[in-house]
């Protein structure tokens, strides 16, 4: 018999005394994780259990004793400290910020960060990797400058998977049920405390959701769940887990997301002026809020379009198009149907929205090209995914050179203060006092490392090592305990890793382009690198693979094999279930960092630049970031930046070339010592890594990146949109369609330019254009000679536009333009002519087909 429906639901919360409800403010705030002194203060209350929740106050505070709760009220010392902190909370809450001193726009802005995962800590698992961690990243720093932001994302019933690997290294997956109710976050209510629900059509049926939040600081973090009785099984497994199921699982995923949780911050009467879509997962935004702009402002869907494009930030995150969503049209038009009627669009015209080519009906739907269309805004995450991120994408702007099109880069970051260690966060408020906690993209205050005196930053990163390798040891022990290991073996563990000799890292999610056993590919050199008896060597692996990759399992189950083989059973340690908690203490207290992608798969990576502000050194493949933030004296560099077509020829050089750089210069400087036992040559790399890399690869710079290029001009262009009635989005949907029908009249009838003979360098070439306009006025057309260097297949490289203006009528709609191109380099040039509509209020403007070369 079903039970289900004839039980009495109810929820027990944690009840403190009085005095002590500060724990619970500041349990249900996030800003918590990134604060030593809060960290320290649950720790306090019992470190058992706290170790126990998985660092959890929640469950914690849940689980005390009355008995506990008595002590704790009669603890002076943790009485005082609770008020300490208190007091710290609500100093940062009301603290004048960043965003409020230098960039408070003139009218109140309102930001909605959309992101499948948010990786905040361990005690939320609704993340995977890097992409979450980086959205939580995003949102700590945003509060901490006080940017007007507000994250939206699902609530996952189980989360990614734990991991364990069996007794023959292979990894197993468990799926625990996470207990919303015991963790760090709320459920939306309204004045009469019922949840808030909203209703959402996906396909022929509505499915119910309800709204929690997270407090992250300054910024609300509104989380979707469909686990609802009133939901059918198949619906309520749409938020069960992250990355699960089918692909009719992941559409139901994506539609929630973005058009959900539009609709959820609507109904929190929060209707922001800008949305970023981090990564195309969140696409379906777009849609919603020409949706809402046609039914509110009785607008079509141009100019609805035109509107949201103009508040719409998309970014990025994957180098190859494997790694992008696409749905199959059919799979598209189940479960939208209806949804796309609403816009009054066609089927043909809804599908090409998500087709680089709008007119091959065969073409899948991609979640990216979607975001690419309805953004205004668009970026990569480091230079060099820029640069891939342009090739990929090249046909949605067919006729523009690929240098200029209009897809830029943000260099991803790190939170600075999440990823400290506390004694390197302590050694830096001694000699660099408290500023840099506010702005650590100031450069000066970096410089300020030589000031450490080098024996004292050692010592600093000798303890964060000796806490990894003490880690390390207890999470062998408990691995050996589940695989049923004998009692001696469980007692060995305590010998494995050695705190005070070279130590390696490499931790990351376990696909095959990471490469995670490049370096056991000679396993006789490997071993005489670790076990050299003056200069030894050890290497700490952690990572999870996707529970459907064979291949990355493989390489997880040949590492574990090769660690417990004698000769390299106390140098190679691999740590099981790879979370946030092991990848702080791994950033911490690792020497070298080793990062091994198939360049350029990278797009940006993050887990590197963690270890340079504890004082590691990176020893990476030039991809992602490191290109960046190579410098020659502060970290390797694995190769220089080659591809080769042959994979098994390229993987033999780079292995051959991770060896040559350990025995030849990374573990020489290392174990160079002066008589005080002081490394001062490796000290001198840590000072050069940490005064180069620190100022510069920290979500803080990042975030502000973000604000200052695309938020507050994404905000003053929907502000000009939207103003006078949103005149100016209709004009401009109307003068797109006047474009189109009178551009087949525009032509250049002839060129003119003194380019014979050679040209001297610094010269200026005059360039002239004879164009035939049509019925377009001059002003709303755009002119330019793009001219640069050719390369050998006669294409110009890194092309610069030079401007012509119209100066003379030379006909009855045939004029002449003229311009300078300058003569700033030498070698083999040549230019072109370029004209685009050139919008009165936007400038130029690239609409496909609507742009002519010669």
């Amino acid at each position: 018999m079903d039970l289900s429906k004839k039980l009495h639901r109810y929820t027990i919360v944690p009840s403190l005394p009085q005095e002590l409800s500060g724990l619970h403010t500041i349990a249900y705030n996030l800003w918590w994780t990134w604060e030593p002194q809060a960290i320290e203060l649950f720790r306090r209350v019992d470190l058992e259990l706290w170790r126990s929740t998985h660092h959890n106050p929640v469950k914690m505070l849940g689980s005390l004793q009355q008995s506990r709760l008595e002590e704790l009220l009669a603890d002076d010392g943790f009485m005082a400290h609770l008020h300490r902190v208190e007091e710290m909370l609500r100093e940062y809450m009301e603290g004048k910020t960043w965003y409020m001193k230098a960039r408070k726009a003139a009218s109140p802005l309102s930001i909605a960060y959309f992101s499948m995962e948010f990786g905040l800590h361990e005690s939320l698992p609704i993340y995977s990797g890097g992409l979450g961690i980086l959205s939580g990243d995003h949102l700590k720093s945003a509060s901490d400058l006080g940017i007007p932001l507000i994250g939206v994302g699902l609530l996952y019933r189980h989360g990614y998977f734990r991991q364990y690997l069996n007794i023959e290294g292979w990894q197993q997956e468990i799926y625990p049920e996470n207990d919303f109710y015991n963790l760090p976050l709320r459920l939306e209510r309204d004045s009469d405390g019922n949840p808030r629900t909203i209703n959402l059509e996906i396909g022929d049926h509505t499915v119910k959701t309800r709204i929690w939040k997270v407090q992250v600081g300054r910024v609300p973090l509104f989380l979707l769940d469909t686990s609802l009785e009133e939901n059918s099984w198949e619906d309520r497994k749409i938020t069960s887990q992250l990355y699960g199921g089918n692909q009719e699982m992941r559409i139901k995923q994506e539609v929630l997301l973005g058009i959900g949780g539009l609709r959820a911050l609507k109904m929190l009467g929060i209707e922001p002026e800008v949305c970023h879509m981090n990564e195309g997962h969140a696409a379906f935004l777009a849609l919603e809020r020409i949706r809402v702009l046609m039914k509110q402002e009785n607008l079509n869907f141009n100019e609805a379009r035109e509107l949201a494009i103009a508040g719409t930030v998309f970014t990025t995150h994957t180098p190859v198009e494997a790694g992008i969503d696409h749905f199959d049209p059919e799979l598209v038009v189940s479960h939208l149907e209806q949804y796309y009627q609403e816009l009054a669009l066609s089927r043909e015209e809804f599908l090409s929205l998500g087709r680089q080519n709008p007119k091959n009906q065969h073409e899948t739907f991609c979640m990216a090209v979607l975001a690419l269309r309805l953004a205004g805004h668009y970026n990569g995450v480091s230079e060099l995914h820029g640069q891939v991120s342009r090739k990929m994408w090249k046909n949605i702007w067919m006729d523009l050179p690929e240098e200029h099109l209009p897809l830029t880069h943000i260099t991803n970051g790190v939170h600075t203060r999440t990823w400290l260690s506390e004694e390197m966060t302590g050694l830096l408020i001694r000699y660099f006092g408290t500023r840099w906690l506010d702005d650590p993209a100031d450069y000066d205050v970096w410089k300020k490392i030589h000031l450490i005196p080098d024996a004292e930053l050692w010592r600093t990163h000798e303890r964060c090592r000796e806490r990894l390798v003490t880690f390390a040891r207890k999470r062998l022990k408990e691995h050996l305990r589940h695989v049923g290991s004998t009692t001696m073996e469980i007692v060995t563990a305590d010998e494995i890793l050695d705190p005070e000799i070279l130590t390696i890292g490499f931790a990351r999610r376990f696909a095959t382009y990471k490469r995670g056993t490049l370096l056991l590919r000679d396993l006789d050199r490997l071993d005489r690198i670790l076990n050299n008896p003056t200069r030894p060597v050890q290497i700490v692996f952690a990572g999870k693979a996707h529970p459907a990759d064979f291949e990355g399992k493989e390489l997880i189950r040949q590492i574990q094999q090769v660690s417990l083989e004698e000769r390299f059973h106390h140098r190679i340690a691999f740590i099981e279930d790879y979370d946030l908690a092991v990848a702080r203490r791994m950033v911490q207290g690792v020497d070298v960092w080793l990062n091994t992608p198939r360049r350029p798969l990278e797009a940006s990576g993050t887990s590197g630049m963690k270890v340079a502000f504890n004082g590691g050194l990176n020893m990476s493949v030039l991809d992602g970031w490191w290109p960046e933030g190579y410098r020659g004296n502060n970290g390797w560099a694995i190769g220089k930046g080659e591809v080769y077509e042959d994979l098994e020829y390229q993987n033999e050089i780079e292995s051959r070339a991770i060896y040559d750089l350990l025995e030849k210069e990374v573990v020489p400087l290392f174990y160079d010592r002066g008589t005080n036992g002081i490394p001062r040559g490796w000290l001198a790399c840590m000072k050069a890594s940490i005064e180069t890399l620190c100022p510069v690869f920290n979500t803080e710079r990042m975030v502000q990146e973000y604000t200052d290029r695309f938020y507050l001009p994404a905000f003053e262009q929907w502000k000009d949109f939207y103003d006078g009635e949103q005149a100016l989005a209709r004009d401009f949907a109307l003068w797109k369609v006047k474009m189109q029908s009178l551009w087949h009249m525009v032509r250049v009838e002839g060129i003119e330019a003194s380019t014979s003979g050679e040209i001297p360098v610094t010269s200026r070439i005059q360039v002239q254009a004879r164009i035939g306009v049509g019925e377009i006025p001059l002003e709303e057309l755009s002119v330019k000679a793009y001219f640069g260097i050719l390369n050998a297949h006669d294409h110009i490289v890194d092309g610069k536009l030079a401007t012509l203006h119209p100066v003379e009528q030379l006909g009855a709609d045939l004029h002449r333009y003229s311009g300078e191109i300058e003569c700033d380099v030498c070698g083999r040039q040549a230019f072109v002519i370029q004209v685009m509509p050139k919008h009165p209020q936007k400038g130029a403007v690239y609409e496909p087909g609507l742009i002519l070369w010669v």
